[in-house]
């Protein structure tokens, strides 16, 4: 195969400027993405309910494991408390449907992904926002620990059903459209998680993303060169929050159910492993781990013979999947360079490097 020939650009900001180096022919990543959203787009024709019901799970699933994409994969920031936000903000609509009888979407929705944000930039305060950086070990306790807290507190507080959960969530409404399970609560879903896609492929390609591959390669020498790291790492949890918000508004409206669970580590941890499985740094990675871990989870609590320790099953090959190959499934098919960026010195005359 023909080597890739890099065709130089000409940095508006005059020389010196940095920037991702495009090959010429369709990137894998690019290609592994398209894929993956056309078989979304029309797998319900071909699917019974069930897993377009199962599948619609997926993408809330995933649309929050994508939210922890952007804190690790590309921005240094191991955090667990990505259910917390995603908890928190299915209470919080949950709540409004029930007690206010409040199920309009163009309303809820919003405020759900506004819930996930404002609870991310506080904690973001507390952790990222110190005098000193914060060790990525501190910062993972921290998250560990919040989630943890709002797990035993929703267990407890009797007003949001204790440990039983909170029930009789309205349906979704969007105007005068009523979303129930099925095909039309499928293709929301997919839209939503579509946008989100391409707003956080967007992000991280931009400017900013620029930067934020900068503190993921070299961190102490970006903050030498001036830039307030920390600060850039409390935007990027902020906007993975309200994702996570996003998501956790949705599904309270797809299962018309909120329990403690989905504030707590179980969640938390197993949003990791859907980006750490699936391939980090790159955002559809996280998708295609959260893909596989829930459909291989469904497929061996269905076997007899192993049905009492189908999860040990599934963490032993997690674990070695994660341990043979660090990069995840993308890393097989995808090259370092794709995946992690090229970047070179551009020339103010336009030539060669």
């Amino acid at each position: 195969m023909a080597d890739v020939v890099h065709k130089p650009v000409v940095s508006k900001a005059g020389e010196g400027a940095l920037a991702f180096s495009r090959p010429s022919r369709l990137p894998r990543l690019l290609m592994v993405e398209i894929a993956v959203f056309l078989a979304l787009a029309v797998m319900p024709l071909f699917l019974e309910f069930f897993w377009v019901v199962f599948l619609t799970k997926v993408m809330i699933l995933g649309m929050v494991a994508l939210s922890f994409d952007l804190n690790w994969g590309y921005s240094g920031i191991m955090s667990f408390g990505q259910a917390l936000f995603f908890g928190t903000s299915a209470y919080v609509v949950g709540l409004l449907g029930r007690d206010m009888d409040l199920a309009q979407g163009l309303i809820t929705l919003p405020l759900g992904a506004l819930v996930g944000m404002t609870l991310a930039l506080l904690m973001a305060m507390f952790l990222l926002l110190g005098k000193r950086a914060p060790t990525v070990i501190f910062v993972s306790l921290g998250t560990l620990t919040g989630s943890y807290a709002a797990e035993r507190l929703a267990a407890a507080w009797y007003y949001i059903g204790g440990a039983n959960g909170l029930s009789g969530i309205p349906v979704l409404m969007l105007g005068p459209v009523e979303f129930f399970e099925g095909p039309e609560f499928y293709y929301l879903a997919f839209a939503l998680l579509a946008v989100v896609y391409l707003g956080c492929r967007f992000f991280v390609r931009s400017q900013f993303g620029l930067v934020l591959a900068g503190m993921r390669e070299q961190e102490r020498r970006l903050a030498f060169f001036g830039y307030r790291v920390q600060l850039f790492k409390a935007i990027v949890f902020s906007l993975s929050g309200l994702i996570a918000g996003l998501a956790g508004a949705l599904y309270a409206y797809h299962e018309g159910f909120a329990g403690p669970r989905i504030l707590g580590i179980n969640l938390s941890t197993m949003i990791v492993l859907y980006a750490l499985l699936g391939g980090s740094g790159t955002l559809i990675g996280a998708i295609i781990g959260c893909a596989m871990i829930e459909v291989g989870s469904l497929f061996l609590a269905d076997q007899p013979v192993i049905r009492d320790f189908w999860p040990v099953i599934l963490g032993v090959l997690m674990l070695l999947v994660i341990l043979l190959k660090p990069t995840g499934i993308l890393g097989l098919f995808v090259p370092d360079r794709e995946r992690i960026g090229s970047f070179r010195r551009e020339s103010g005359t336009g030539g060669a490097p």
